[in-house]
């Protein structure tokens, strides 16, 4: 067993000046109206889930897990907050905390990305581990940490102006950053659904194959005129091989390019 909840899973009162802050905050932003709707909830209904604590060494307590409910009950002027104490080291303090956290979709899907990834990274798990672990699909794990793509102004803007994981995941089909953050850019600006940010995507892409396509038929264009410049070299260096002079002179106006090999006639006898 991972961890080990002590007294048999007892719930204890314990004081919220008791409680520190946890090590690693995996949470970063909460929401005003979602925090003013959990403190009013808990008025009316006080602490329905416990918060999970563990004891430090100076003999209070660290929060593991439930720091939403611990602010909005602070908010409500609770002096105490129903607590689960857990015994655990450090590292699985961190790891319960971060799977709590995920599992009930306390954070934003950057900070899920970012939560799984801590999750491989520090604790050796595979994307199948932190699947079974919480609960999900792999290929769920994969495209959650594709979002780890997007610069850390990108993940600012689609936090800031609420756009869910699948608009992040649409907008991650554009490669090009500078492309994509004007994409993003007309996307909150006539504040585009998921289905049309998906449409007006579509069309930036149809956009840029063409263009692609256009490129690639003027480079053959190029390479094609190369290779007749090469031709025609060669056909004068063959000429005056044989003794023969020739001439050959390129020119090139806005309609046409000219190619011309002189020969000059034998005279008569």
């Amino acid at each position: 067993m991972l961890f080990n909840i002590g007294n048999e899973k007892k719930i204890h009162d314990i004081p919220i000046i008791s409680i520190k802050p946890c090590r690693v905050q995996s949470r970063k932003i909460f929401s005003a109206r979602e925090m003013k709707e959990l403190a009013q909830s808990i008025r009316t209904n006080g602490v329905l889930q416990p918060i999970i604590v563990r004891k430090s060494d100076d003999g209070e307590y660290e929060l593991v897990a439930g720091e939403r409910r611990l602010r909005a009950a602070a908010m409500c002027g609770n002096r105490k907050v129903p607590c689960i104490i857990l015994r655990c080291s450090d590292d699985q303090a961190d790891m319960y905390s971060l799977i709590e956290n995920i599992q009930k979709c306390d954070m934003n899907c950057f900070e899920e990305a970012e939560g799984i990834e801590r999750l491989m990274k520090n604790y050796n798990m595979s994307r199948f581990d932190v699947a079974k672990r919480l609960g999900i699909k792999q290929s769920e794990i994969t495209d959650k940490l594709k979002l780890m793509n997007f610069t850390d102004e990108e993940k600012d803007i689609i936090t800031r102006y609420r756009l869910t994981e699948r608009h992040a995941k649409a907008l991650l089909r554009i490669e090009d950053t500078v492309q994509r953050k004007m994409v993003l850019s007309e996307i909150i600006s006539k504040g585009l659904n998921v289905t049309q940010s998906d449409r007006y995507i579509d069309s930036v892409l149809e956009e840029n194959e063409e263009e692609t396509k256009g490129n690639q038929k003027t480079t053959l264009i190029i390479k094609d005129i190369k290779i007749l410049e090469n031709t025609v070299r060669k056909a004068a260096d063959t000429i005056r091989s044989i003794g023969i002079e020739a001439f050959s002179s390129r020119n090139e106006t806005d309609d046409f390019i000219e190619y011309v090999i002189r020969i000059p006639k034998q005279k008569s006898a």
